[in-house]
Order: structure tokens, then C-alpha cells, then sequence
């Protein structure tokens, strides 16, 4: 029987812990910041002003881009500028997921680029204290259309079976290089359409890597009604066949597109119809996990202040130390601090995802983020509120 211990007394409101690390200057760049985000109109305007001024190369265009929006939420252009960032979170106990946020070109020179990255991200992490995962999207690294034709059921022609031979290989490649570094990798999760490709690549090297201890984590979005049972099924997976199970666990972040396609193509929707049902099966993933810690190993990758909560005391109820390796809570960078920074100060295993790559590149992958994924409107409203509060109580110091 497990050893409850005492209920965790962490505060996600604890502003001064959550921007312990934020000057007055940086305080007010990200109201001002915030103060914007929260202005729907102008964030879509702004966002298709952004692109058009990257792509048609307007003088300054770039700077302006790198010192605002860009230096909240992405950690630099390359590696090396990354390390100020991975210096600071570590400061405060809070490790770096290096996220290469450069999509893939379709073409297979983009694909071997992509792949170099990736394993340079792998070496930084070996060994080093405060990077304490990499993690990589296969589509980086293949072509979206032939995973969803293996999906599909779909013969492969000669030469596209030739194309999915090259990019398992290169999964595997990544897979490899991080168990031969022991480095836990993350394989994000993606579109419904080809996610069963993927997850059956992540089950295959879960099972070459896995035997010793979680090193490839495969990612579940539970806003798909079946999530669960597949977390569940590959729980059980691991127990017959002798492997672990690592298990990053998300809500999602395609709703709107997964929506539209399934209407488009007259297939039923697997997004859960609430929001509620999304938080009830995210929730119910979370007590399954905690009481299967013998063959699993979890992140909650969450902004969610009630999910964080109810992680820390199910952890506390089933006698779970606060720094075990089995469990950690990641963020996204320049978000969700106070989740952060609290969890972090009170124990707990803690990460930021730190998107990396070129200006031009990562600048549509982050606008397309904040257009599908609907929660962080409402979480934009929530940062301001609280930079605000924080800026109020040092001035009243």
C-alpha cells in the first residue's frame, strides 16, 4: 500500500515566485505584449502584417519581430543562442525541451537537415543538467501525405516505399542516437489523419529502446475521445511484452483543423464534444498513470492550473515523491509561469518547451499555433492578469 504524504501546499498564484526571474523592464514588455494578445482583432491582423513583412523581406521587419513576440515564447535562431535561456531556466530548477520549430520542406534534403538538428539537440542533452529531454515532430523528418497513405491501408508505389523506408530510418535514427545518450525524446503528437503511423513508429522503437528504462515517450492528445484507451492499451503493451511506457500527455492542439477535416471528408469528429469532457478524460489519464508508475513514465505537458493541482495530489495520495523521475510538468516558454516557477520551487520535476529555429520559419509555426489552439486566447488574458498583479505588488514593496 502506498504511504499518502502530506497534501502539497503549492500556489500557482504566487506571483513573486512565478516572475522571480523577470526584471521591472521585462515585466512591462510583456504587459505591453499581453496587453496586445488579448486584442483578438489585432492579433489577426497583426499576425498576417507579421508574415507578409518576413516574407517580402521590409527593412526591420525581422528585428521588430525577434524583439517582441519572438523573444517571449522562443528561446533564439540556433542552439547557441539558446544557452542564455537553458542557463536561466535552470537557475531556478527548470529544465529546457529544445523544440527545432523549423517544418520540413516536403522535399528529403529538407528532411536530412531536419535530422542533423535533431541529433545535435540530442547531444547537447546528454549529460547536460538542465535539458532533460529532446523531442522531435515526424513530420520534420517525413512526408506528412505517405503517412497518411500507410494510414490509409494504401499500397506505396516503388519509390514512395523507398521515401517511408528513408524517413523510418531516420526516426530510428533519432531513437537510436538518444538511447545510445540516454536521453528521454519525446514524439510529438499530430493530425488524426496519419497519427496512427505515428504511433505505431513510437511503439515500434519504444520497443528496441524501452527495456531498461522510458528513453522514447509517444505524446496523446486527449482531446480525441479514444486517447485514453490507447494510453491505456499501450500500457498494457508494455507490461506483456516487457518495455516501458513513456507517456507525454497533452489536451491537443488541432481542434479547429481536425473539426473542418472531418467534416470535409464525412468521418466523425474525434475531438470530445466539451471542453469538459476534454478535462475529465485529461484528468482520468492523470489517475491512471499515477497508479501505474511500474511500467509507466508521464509529463504533464499542461497550462491547466486544475490538472497541475490534481497531478501533486494524486502524486501525494499514492505516496509519490515530488522530484521522482517517472513525473514532470512541462510548459510552454514564455507561458504559464506561474505553473512553472511554483512547481518548480516546490520540488517538482519542470520544463519548458523553448521553440528555436530562424525568424521566418518558426514565426508561422507559432501564428498557426496561437490560431488552432483556442486555449490560448483565454490563457493570454490570464498571463496579463497576472504580470499585472505582479507589477502592482513590487510597487507597493
Amino acid at each position: 500500500m502506498p504511504v499518502p504524504q502530506t497534501r502539497p501546499s503549492v500556489s500557482f498564484d504566487n506571483t513573486a515566485i512565478a516572475f522571480a526571474a523577470k526584471s521591472d523592464a521585462e515585466l512591462r514588455r510583456m504587459y505591453a505584449l499581453f496587453a496586445a494578445m488579448n486584442n483578438q482583432p489585432l492579433v489577426s491582423f497583426g499576425g498576417g502584417l507579421m508574415k507578409r513583412a518576413l516574407n517580402w523581406g521590409i527593412p526591420g521587419a525581422k528585428t521588430a519581430v525577434k524583439y517582441t513576440i519572438f523573444q517571449q515564447f522562443c528561446g533564439g535562431e540556433t542552439i547557441e543562442e539558446c544557452q542564455p535561456v537553458i542557463a536561466e531556466l535552470g537557475r531556478y530548477r527548470i529544465g529546457t525541451i529544445l523544440d527545432y520549430s523549423v517544418e520540413g520542406e516536403g522535399s528529403e534534403q529538407s528532411f536530412d537537415h531536419t535530422l542533423a538538428e535533431l541529433l545535435r539537440t540530442i547531444d547537447l542533452a546528454a549529460g547536460h543538467p538542465h535539458i532533460p529531454f529532446s523531442v522531435f515532430k515526424v513530420t520534420g523528418v517525413a512526408d506528412s501525405a505517405l503517412l497518411e497513405k500507410v494510414q490509409a491501408g494504401q499500397p506505396l508505389t516503388g519509390a514512395e516505399q523507398t521515401r517511408y523506408d528513408r524517413a523510418r530510418q531516420r526516426v530510428g535514427d533519432i531513437c537510436r542516437r538518444a538511447f545510445e545518450r540516454n536521453v528521454r525524446v519525446f514524439v510529438d503528437a499530430e493530425e488524426s489523419w496519419f497519427q496512427d503511423t505515428i504511433d505505431e513508429l513510437a511503439r515500434e522503437m519504444m520497443r528496441r529502446y524501452n527495456r531498461q528504462r522510458p528513453i522514447v515517450w509517444n505524446t496523446y492528445q486527449l482531446y480525441r475521445h479514444d486517447r485514453l484507451v490507447a494510453f491505456q492499451a499501450d500500457y498494457e503493451l508494455g507490461v506483456q511484452e516487457g518495455f516501458y511506457v513513456g507517456a507525454k500527455l497533452v489536451r491537443g492542439a488541432y481542434m479547429e483543423k481536425e473539426a473542418r477535416t472531418a467534416a470535409q471528408r464525412g468521418y466523425q469528429n474525434p475531438i470530445n464534444p466539451s471542453k469538459q469532457a476534454t478535462d475529465q478524460l485529461y484528468d482520468d489519464a492523470l489517475r491512471f498513470a499515477v497508479t501505474h508508475l511500474d511500467r509507466l513514465a508521464i509529463c504533464a505537458g499542461t497550462h491547466n492550473e486544475a490538472s497541475s493541482r490534481l497531478l501533486t495530489e494524486l502524486l501525494a495520495d499514492q505516496g509519490v515523491a515530488p522530484g521522482d523521475e517517472r513525473i514532470w510538468f512541462a510548459q510552454l516558454y514564455g507561458m504559464s509561469d506561474n505553473l512553472s516557477y511554483n512547481l518548480a520551487h516546490a520540488g517538482y520535476n519542470t520544463a519548458k518547451y523553448v521553440p528555436y529555429g530562424p525568424v521566418e520559419a518558426v514565426m508561422p509555426y507559432l501564428l498557426r499555433r496561437a490560431d488552432e489552439n483556442t486555449a490560448i486566447a483565454g490563457q493570454s488574458s490570464r498571463e496579463f492578469l497576472l504580470i499585472k498583479r505582479e507589477m502592482e505588488r513590487r510597487r507597493r514593496k
